[in-house]
């Protein structure tokens, strides 16, 4: 699974059984063949993901392509890559929120 089909595909993977009462707003910035910049917006028990930079984000993602397809495949460790440097986000309280609901751990 590429990190953009990853990202696109969230509003099916979340309905609102999972979302319940949860707000919040992430631009992820993908370097990249397979990135880009997205908006994954959680509220009102739905989820949209916009193919651009939308709003005030709650928190920042920045990862290549490449790094967020190794968290996604389970080939490179979430927490290492954090601690390496290959992602990077403004808002650990918000990711450590969500990582889990997004599937990113």
């Amino acid at each position: 699974m590429t990190a953009k089909s990853f990202l696109l595909s969230l509003p099916e993977k979340l309905n609102a059984d999972i979302i319940g009462d949860k707000t919040t707003c992430f631009h992820f910035i993908i370097e990249g063949e397979d990135g880009g910049n997205f908006t994954v917006n959680v509220s009102d028990g739905k989820c949209t993901v916009t193919n651009q930079l939308e709003g005030e984000p709650k928190c920042t993602v920045r990862s290549t392509d490449k790094n967020l397809e190794g968290i996604l495949n389970k080939s490179i460790n979430p927490m290492m890559a954090v601690m390496t440097g290959k992602v990077k986000f403004d808002n650990q309280g918000e990711l450590l929120k969500y990582a889990k609901l997004f599937g990113l751990m």
